[in-house]
């Protein structure tokens, strides 16, 4: 067991991530008795440098953090919850805490995927001028998909003998219209994600078998 190196005050920085996309959530600063709170219930707790007190994230607004994993940084003077957030996570009612550049422009601290995931929601309901990815929803679902299986069927043959180039281009292709398509039906990359995490410890036979159970 690491040994948490806690400051004078007896507090350390504590970063939520969540688990699936990578995005940062928050920052807030714990005690030892909050970590092991956390720990113990597996609720993301901290300590109020305001209030002195323990405080556990959503317990007023509902927008909890649940904790699977603390990690600590290489010199044990930091910590990051490794979470699944319900809701927002920062007090003015945004997602993240990290919404503005150094700027004061909005910008926030997501990985590219999920920033993609955003331009396509955007898109899906832009009034202004077609864009492809505007045209693609416009057309419906048979086109969508008829788009997929096309670049699906492009990856393929790139994948048996052309340049590694050629495959990551139609990796690409196979990436962005999927996720047209999921935005379509009104779902999204985080979506996919959980559904990955759900087979993590399962079987891909088993997994392939359960879906045929219920077709």
């Amino acid at each position: 067991m690491l040994t948490i190196r806690y400051d004078a005050a007896g507090l350390v920085p504590v970063i939520v991530q969540d688990e699936l996309t990578g995005e940062l959530r928050m920052l807030a600063w714990a005690n030892e008795a909050a970590v092991k709170a956390t720990r113990d219930t597996g609720r993301a707790t901290f300590f109020s440098r305001s209030r002195s007190e323990l405080w556990e994230k959503g317990k007023a607004s509902g927008n909890s953090i649940a904790v699977s994993k603390v990690i600590v940084d290489c010199d044990e003077d930091a910590l990051v919850y490794m979470s699944r957030p319900t809701g927002p996570s920062c007090h003015t009612g945004q997602r993240s805490c990290f919404f503005r550049d150094e700027r004061g422009e909005p910008a926030f601290a997501v990985p590219f995927m999920n920033a993609l995931d955003a331009v396509c929601e955007a898109r899906k309901g832009a009034t202004g001028e077609k864009s492809y990815t505007k045209s693609l929803f416009d057309r419906g679902a048979a086109v969508i998909g008829d788009k997929v299986r096309e670049e699906a069927d492009e990856l393929a043959q790139a994948l048996q003998g052309e340049s590694d180039a050629r495959v990551k281009s139609e990796a690409a292709d196979v990436v962005f219209h999927v996720l047209i398509g999921l935005k379509s039906r009104g779902l999204g990359w985080r979506d996919v994600l959980e559904e990955l995490q759900s087979r993590t410890h399962q079987s891909g036979h088993d997994e392939k078998a359960s879906r045929q159970s219920l077709e």
